[in-house]
This record gives structure tokens, C-alpha cells and sequence, in this order.
């Protein structure tokens, strides 16, 4: 939903997207904060009608420095501090899908996996 708001602010090209993406970039951290961050740019992006790029870009920029800083302020741990997990997400999706491909293959699929 962010690319979608960030398009209509006026991100249309994919340099322009790279660079509003870069903006918001807190590292490693956990999915809450980066989800917050993205709502919160969402939010701010639709109520101020954001409708060029340059904005857009501050503005996602400017909401990242915001959730960093109260991380900071509540004594939590800092995005770039925290462990990275073993394994990518790309990794861990292909396995998974690879196991059920097995799974589907010898007919042992159960409909809620």
C-alpha cells in the first residue's frame, strides 16, 4: 500500500522509488517498527496530498528519523544493534515452497499448510 500512496504523491519512476524506499531504510529491526513506519508514511503522505517525489522522499525519510528516535527514547535497541536472523526470507520461502511441492508430490498435503 505504500508504493501505491507513495505513486499517487508523485514516486513514478523506479530511480525515484529506490531512492523513496532508501529514505525509510532502518536497517535489520523487527517487523513492527518497519510496519509502523510504513503506516505512518502511508498516513502522513495521504493527509498532507504529497504529490511529487522530492516530498514524498523527505517525508519518508523524515518518519524513519522519527521512529528511530523514539526507539531510542523508550531505551529500546537500535535497529542496526539487533541480531540478524540466520537465514533471508527469500531463503526460507524457498524452502518452504520446496517442501510442499514434496509434500503435494507424494500426496501427503494437508489443505491447511
Amino acid at each position: 500500500m505504500l508504493a501505491e500512496t507513495a505513486y499517487n504523491a508523485g514516486v513514478i519512476t523506479k530511480e525515484e522509488f529506490s531512492v523513496f524506499q532508501n529514505a525509510g531504510y532502518m536497517g535489520s529491526t523487527e517487523l513492527i517498527a518497519n510496519l509502523f513506519r510504513i503506516s505512518q508514511t502511508e498516513e502522513k503522505l495521504r493527509k498532507d496530498q504529497v504529490d511529487n517525489s522530492k516530498t514524498a522522499t523527505s517525508v519518508h525519510y523524515n518518519v524513519g528519523k522519527e521512529v528511530r528516535s523514539a526507539i531510542e527514547k523508550i531505551g529500546g535497541t537500535m535497529p542496526e544493534d539487533l541480531p540478524t536472523p540466520g537465514k533471508s526470507i527469500q531463503q526460507i520461502e524457498k524452502e518452504q515452497i520446496k517442501r510442499l511441492k514434496s509434500k503435494a508430490e507424494q500426496g501427503n498435503l494437508m489443505l491447511d499448510e
